[in-house]
């Protein structure tokens, strides 16, 4: 039974001699001393001891006097009829009635004071000095709770002692005193502790000891040197005799068992928990450690069990003292140094396994996004409310946060332990990284990946171990090393998508490798930019996913419960259906509660804003790279880009780029409030530099992704109107140099994506880019750049004018269109008596022809604005010969049926539903107009529109600004008068046109129907006029008719042709001459 307890009513047998001498010799052989006999003699020590412990076991030396104990160290008189050598006290001598200042559990084991209720005063109550024999007896039988005098069974604290019968008697055979000596104190513990009942762990017992001698030690006051060698090597016996419990159990005559040969549960028990280890043994672990060579892998066993059994734990389990645990390894780096030599700190395993089966993997585990942990933060996520779902979401960040910070302390604890422990910490990051790639793909099996909440845990961590030289200068951005790459990197690109590189291109740069080990700092960045993407990131989707999902989950439902009538009167059906309605619900909640828990985890701003930083500096050092300079966001970039791009920055995985736009895409839609502390200049010039130099970018969606990067800055945060990057764009030197012809040249760029999708996608990308213009558009040096651009640099600024007019054709055309359609299906549906099935047909129809009407008359408003915005600035622009056809050709035809008799299919119910607001629209188109009525080449255009040009029309206009007060008088003015100008040009048009309508077949264009003025042989040999061929090449640089690409220089002019033409016209015009002379002489 455990000396700690009860002392045993029958004592076990304890070993015989010979066994007790070959034990010896073992013990001997860890402890590092000689293996002597036990029957030589009193004298002879079983164990070695210090220096000072000799002096210990005999008297003190003559002209020396022992020191006189303190009050807490003064011994009890001697008891009647007890040998000299026993200083125990009787129980009732332990505590006074009445004197609770003088409670015996504050003292020490050393002394207590008399049984008195009034103790005498001091002077009458001289104290026998104690001799070291006596004290050496005292000490040990409190601290090991063992005896050898039959008639002693408590100590001086009333904890009752287990008496040592086999070392009792061994003594009285030799004739020895029955007390306890340093000499055959090994006898007494391996005796005491063989006597520990085989149901309690060894351990128990001698971590008890240890404890209670280390508080002795730490209680002296004064004591005499020889006290304290018999503590020390109390102390030093005690702890050895821990670690054999513990390692070599059959020492103390027990076979081995896992369940008590192990620090696991006393690890798993707080420092200052009487039962759990504490740090003095810890650190006399430590002190052991070079010379017994069983310490370490017994710590690093009892840390591969606890992490072990934290595996098999969620958020919801006691996870917390598994986590304490490895927090006390933190203390001492030699411990995490043997931890990490571990084959289980980083072994083969797959990306799921390596949360399960490596020994940090569990610990980063822990997550309130684990599944069965979700559910319980948001109980019945389909009824709670948004202050429900707030308040739950804020507790499940502080739990993350509290949780996180321990990580971030292990981990800076693991990193500061060695080199060589880093090393192991860094390969284990990077195998972390390298076996999710998965985690990117369009279809995620989660039994491929690790988890969300394992891989948010790794990116939170790595943000935190890149704090450190993340400083507002970038004053340490030179130490990231662009060559990575090519000196034997722990991240693996190779099967990535490169920035603007082909696999053989980069594979061919990536084998030339180079010399030299990367340093600690470029180590994590290029480590923390893949845990962004194959982590944050990737949770990020998947929150993208989850509401697609969880509106799936909903039409489901909706279907299931609209069939519940239909099997009213069917019991079995109907429990089939609940039992289908039971199974969804529980599908739904579960992907509403993880949906919910990771838009929790995501929003936490600390996270946020680490994650912000560190993007700022991926952004700073990738235009290094490409401009090949020290740009920082105080120094000047110079743009374009080099033509020759750096084959390290081409090479780079594409989620480089593409980590950072994310990001703060999702910051500036979710939480815009941390970000205006977060964001400077690099973010702008990042935008405009790859826009302006969009040849170093590949893949065409990441380039337009800059630019919603730049629209979703202009937008209205807090007191900023012009959003957190709208100030930048407007005033800055580099946006005012830039900006305005970046966005222009994507402008045309993104026609042709080479995507399936992409004549779609390029309304999306140009509505964005209006969006940041009309934020700019305030600085006159906007305007002032517009106007040359249209001078300097011709050729581009009608690309993007026939570009813009193309786009409004098409909007106006197809969203406009679809208010017939509208009109039609809102009337029927009106009919009482239209059957359900026709309804629910008409309503589908309804739904989706609104959809379209409304996506289209955004564009519609954006370019018609965006249109007068130019025009406004830009008359003379819009007036060249290549566009004003074409021009006056658009606005006619809107102008029709915006108030010619088709405007009364444009009638709807709630049009401001579909951004549809015809007061707005048509004023806009007479700004239009107005701004180009001054050109006499716009106004024959217009007149020369014999398709929609009608006087009636103009007229219609005028009448509805009036009636509905659209426009100010002296704008109505304006418009008369432009409309009489134009009326004047007509008459003067159809006098001098001629009919030509039985021109020959090969006068005309194939393509417009016209008579050509200026044929041109194209190189596929097809002849068109110069006219429409410059007007097609303006949006599609190809042959119209082979699509192989050419260009205006291509064509050959027709000569013969056009002579041809010109003779037939001149012949057509002699012949109009005659009949009109004729005519004239008739009339006369």
């Amino acid at each position: 039974m455990d000396p700690n307890e009860q002392p045993p009513l029958a004592t076990p047998d304890a070993p015989d001699k010979e066994t007790m001498e070959q034990i010896r010799r073992r013990r001997m052989e860890k402890l590092g001393g000689p293996a002597t006999s036990a029957s030589t003699a009193t004298s002879t020590s079983t164990s070695p001891k210090p220096e000072a412990s000799a002096a210990s076991t005999s008297n003190p030396p003559s002209g020396t006097t022992t020191p006189k104990p303190s009050q807490q160290e003064r011994p009890p008189p001697p008891a009647n009829n007890r040998p000299k050598i026993n200083i125990s006290a009787a129980p009732q001598q332990i505590k006074p009635a009445g004197s609770s200042s003088n409670d015996s559990r504050k003292r020490p084991a050393t002394g207590i004071d008399s049984a008195s209720a009034t103790p005498p005063p001091r002077k009458q109550t001289p104290l026998k000095e104690e001799s070291i024999q006596d004290y050496t007896d005292r000490i040990l039988s409190t601290i090991f709770r063992v005896t050898l005098d039959p008639s002693r069974t408590t100590d001086a604290y009333g904890h009752k002692l287990a008496r040592l019968p086999n070392l009792s008697e061994e003594l009285s055979e030799e004739g020895a005193p029955l007390n306890l000596s340093l000499d055959r104190l090994e006898e007494a513990i391996v005796e005491a502790a063989t006597a520990t009942s085989p149901d309690r762990p060894l351990f128990d017992y001698l971590l008890a000891c240890w404890k209670r001698v280390t508080r002795t030690i730490k209680s002296l006051r004064g004591a005499s040197p020889q006290k304290e060698s018999v503590l020390k090597e109390a102390k030093r016996l005690c702890f050895s005799n821990c670690i054999f419990a513990l390692t070599m159990p059959e020492l103390f005559s027990r076979e081995p068992n896992l369940q008590h040969d192990t620090l696991v549960p006393y690890l798993l028990r707080d420092v200052d928990n009487e039962a759990g280890l504490c740090m003095d043994f810890f650190t006399e672990a430590l002190a052991r450690l070079d010379d017994d060579d069983s310490i370490a892998p017994l710590f690093t066993k009892a840390m591969v069990d606890i992490s072990n059994k934290l595996a098999t734990m969620t958020m919801n389990d006691d996870y917390k003292p598994y986590v304490n645990a490895l927090l006390a390894y933190t203390r001492f780096p030699a411990l995490l140094t043997a931890l990490a030599q571990h084959p289980c700190f980083q072994m083969a395993q797959s990306a799921p396994g390596i949360e399960k089966n490596t020994i940090l993997g569990p610990f980063f585990r822990i997550s309130p996004l684990q599944p069965e942990v979700t559910t319980v933060y948001f109980t019945g996520p389909r009824t709670m409310d948004k202050g429900h779902i707030q308040t739950s979401q804020n507790a499940l960040q502080m739990t993350l946060g509290a949780h996180q910070n321990d990580l971030k302390t292990i981990i800076n604890a693991f990193i500061r332990a060695g080199p060589q422990t880093r090393n192991r910490v860094l390969d284990w990051f990077a195998y972390v990284m390298n076996v999710n790639h998965k985690r990117r793909a369009l279809q995620v099996d989660p039994k491929e990946v690790s988890s969300d909440a394992f891989m948010m845990n790794v990116t939170v961590i790595l943000d935190c171990l890149c704090e450190p030289f993340m400083d507002s200068t970038f004053s340490k951005l030179d130490r990231i090393d662009v060559n990575y790459f090519r000196r034997n990197p722990r991240v693996d690109i190779k099967e990535e998508t490169k920035l603007n590189a082909d696999q053989s291109s980069s594979d061919a740069f990536y084998a030339n490798k180079l010399e030299g080990e990367s340093n600690f700092i470029t180590e994590i960045f290029f480590l923390t930019l893949a845990a962004h993407h194959y982590g944050s990131e990737a949770t990020n989707a998947k929150m993208k996913t989850l509401d697609k999902d969880i509106k799936y989950y909903e039409k489901n439902l909706a279907l299931i419960e609209a069939e519940r009538p239909k099997f009213a009167n069917n019991p079995a059906q109907l429990q089939l259906l609940e039992t289908t309605l039971k199974r969804h619900v529980t599908v739904l909640e579960k992907a509403m509660s993880l949906r919910y828990a990771i838009e929790g985890v995501l929003l936490e701003q600390k996270m946020q804003s680490r994650s912000l930083q560190f993007m700022r500096y991926v952004t700073v050092w990738l235009l290094r790279v490409a401009s090949q300079s020290e740009y920082t966001p105080d120094k000047d970039l110079r743009l374009p880009l080099p033509d020759k791009q750096p084959d390290a920055f081409s090479c780079l995985p594409e989620y480089a780029l593409q980590d950072i736009v994310d990001n703060f895409k999702f910051v500036f839609r979710y939480i815009p409030q941390i970000i205006l502390s977060a964001v400077g200049d690099e973010m702008v010039a990042l935008c405009v530099t790859f826009l302006e130099s969009s040849e170093y970018i590949k893949n065409p969606y990441l380039k337009s992704s800059l630019v919603s990067l730049l629209f979703h800055g202009t937008w209205p945060t807090y007191h900023l109107k012009k959003g957190v990057l709208g100030d930048i764009m407007t005033n800055t030197k580099f946006a005012n140099d830039y900006l305005l012809h970046a966005v222009m040249k994507f402008y045309i760029e993104c026609e042709s994506t080479g995507a399936s999708s992409q004549f779609y996608d390029k309304f999306n990308i140009r509505y964005e880019i209006f969006q940041v213009i009309k934020c700019v558009w305030v600085n006159d040096v906007y305007k002032k750049q517009l106007t040359d651009q249209s001078e300097s640099n011709r050729d581009f600024f009608v690309r993007f004018v026939n570009l813009l007019m193309n786009d409004a054709t098409y909007v106006l055309d197809e969203g406009l269109g679809k208010f017939p359609k509208i009109h039609e299906l809102q009337t029927s549906l009106l009919n009482p008596n239209l059957p359900q099935q026709e309804r629910e047909k008409l309503d589908e129809e309804l739904r989706t022809a609104e959809g379209q009407a409304t996506s289209f008359m955004q564009l519609v408003n954006e370019t018609v604005g965006m249109m007068k915005l130019f025009t406004t600035t830009l008359s003379g622009s819009f007036t060249m010969p290549e566009i004003v056809q074409r021009l006056a050709g658009m606005l006619d035809y809107n102008l029709d049926i915006l108030t010619g008799p088709k405007s009364r299919t444009l009638k709807v119910a709630n049009p401001e539903k579909y951004h549809f607001s015809p007061k707005t629209l048509l004023p806009e188109i007479i700004d239009i107009y107005l701004n180009l009525g001054s050109s006499p080449a716009f106004v024959e255009a217009v007149a020369a529109d014999g398709r929609s040009y009608k006087p009636e029309t103009m007229a219609s206009a005028a009448y509805i600004l009036r009636s509905k007060n659209l426009k100010d008088p002296t704008q109505l003015a304006a418009w008369d008068a432009l409309c009489k100008k134009i009326e004047e040009a007509k008459l003067l048009f159809d006098q001098a046109e001629l009919d030509y309508d039985d021109a020959p077949p090969e006068f005309e264009d194939p393509i417009m129907g016209d008579l050509m003025k200026d044929p041109v042989i194209l190189p596929s040999k097809h002849v068109v006029d110069r006219s429409t061929i410059n007007q097609h090449l303006l949006s599609d640089p190809k042959d119209p008719f082979t699509r192989q690409p050419m260009t205006i220089d291509d064509v050959v002019p027709d000569d013969d042709l056009r002579e041809r033409i010109m003779k037939w016209k001149e012949e057509r015009r002699a012949e109009a001459r005659g009949k009109l002379a004729e005519a004239m002489d008739t009339s006369e």
